[in-house]
């Protein structure tokens, strides 16, 4: 049961998922006597022990879109300039040049 606020209204709890976990029967074992020694079931120790551990990790997103992590889009001003470019080629359109093509503009 969910105790209710002043309110009226359920406080937030989270959402929970469930997980069968295989591990080695001396490794339960282990877990068992550490569960013990703290006074708690062995689930709510696994559980406990699980969710401190998730708690600890931090999530960072690298948004650099290069497939070999090239440093040149860590620049924001690099980033912002191909979005605009990519922007304007969805507005405008665009032509595709060879390299060939782009030499003999250049004169090259």
């Amino acid at each position: 049961m969910i105790a209710q606020t002043s309110a009226g209204a359920a406080p937030y709890k989270p959402a929970k998922k469930r997980k069968n976990i295989d591990l080695p029967e001396i490794a339960w074992q282990k877990l068992g006597l550490l569960a013990v020694s703290e006074g708690i079931s062995l689930k709510a120790f696994v559980e406990k022990t699980l969710e401190r551990m998730a708690n600890r990790v931090e999530i960072t997103v690298h948004e650099n879109p290069s497939p070999s992590n090239d440093p040149w889009y860590d620049v924001p001003e690099n980033v912002e300039m191909v979005m605009q470019a990519s922007e304007e080629v969805k507005k405008y359109g665009g032509k595709v040049y060879t390299l060939d093509q782009i030499k003999e503009k250049l004169g090259l």
